[in-house]
C-alpha cells in the first residue's frame, strides 16, 4: 500500500479508529430502528380493536410465512458469505453469493406479493379495519426496504461483473450486508409479533 492510498485511507477513519462510512451507516440504522419501532409499537396499540373482520387468526398463514422467515435468514448467510469472498479477492464465489442474496430476497418479495393478493382477495384491504391499516403499512415498509436492499446487491453484483468490484471496495459490500442483516432481524421482530403472538 502507498503512502498516499494509506492516507486517503486513514482520512475515513474517526477518533475511535472506526471508518467514518460504517459510522454514519448505523447512525443511519439508528433512525431506521426508530421508524420501524414505531411502526411495531402503532400496531401493537390497535392489536385486537379491530370491530370488523377479516383478523389476523382467521387469514394469516404462518406455514407460508415460516417458509418466507427462512428464505430471508439464509439470504443472510448468503451475504456473509459473499463479503468473506471479496474480503479474500474470490470474487467468482463473491459474485455467486451476492447473486444468491439477491435472488432469495426476490423469493421473499414474491411471496409477500402473493400474501397481499390473498388477503384483498380475502377482503382485508388497507382500509378495512385497524388490523388491515397497520399490518399493510408495518409489513409494506419493510417489503420496501428489502426491494431497496434488493437494487443494492444486483447494483454491487453488476459492478463485479465489470471487474469494478474486488478486496479494495470491501467496506462497500460490508456496509450493504450490514442493511441486509439489519432487514432480516428486523422482519424476524414483524414475524414473532404479527404472526406468532396472536
Amino acid at each position: 500500500m502507498t503512502h498516499g492510498s494509506t492516507h486517503a485511507h486513514e482520512a475515513h477513519r474517526t477518533s475511535m479508529g472506526v471508518d467514518s462510512r460504517k459510522m454514519a451507516f448505523w447512525a443511519f440504522i439508528g433512525s431506521e430502528c426508530l421508524l420501524f419501532g414505531s411502526l411495531i409499537a402503532t400496531y401493537l396499540v390497535y392489536k385486537g380493536r379491530s370491530l370488523v373482520g377479516p383478523y389476523p387468526h382467521e387469514i394469516l398463514n404462518i406455514p407460508f410465512t415460516s417458509f418466507s422467515t427462512f428464505d430471508l435468514l439464509m439470504s443472510s448467510l448468503a451475504m456473509v458469505l459473499a463479503l468473506a469472498a471479496v474480503q479474500r479477492g474470490d470474487m467468482k464465489r463473491g459474485k455467486l453469493w451476492l447473486l444468491i442474496t439477491a435472488l432469495l430476497g426476490l423469493v421473499f418479495l414474491g411471496g409477500q406479493f402473493w400474501e397481499f393478493s390473498h388477503f384483498v382477495h380475502e377482503g382485508l384491504g388497507l382500509t378495512t379495519n385497524l388490523f388491515g391499516s397497520t399490518f399493510y403499512v408495518l409489513t409494506g415498509t419493510h417489503g420496501a426496504h428489502v426491494t431497496v436492499g434488493v437494487i443494492w446487491l444486483l447494483t454491487l453484483w453488476i459492478q463485479a461483473l465489470r471487474g469494478k468490484l474486488g478486496p479494495g471496495n470491501a467496506l462497500t459490500v460490508e456496509i450493504t450486508g450490514l442493511y441486509w442483516h439489519f432487514v432480516d432481524v428486523v422482519w424476524i421482530v414483524i414475524f414473532t409479533v404479527v404472526y406468532l403472538i396472536q
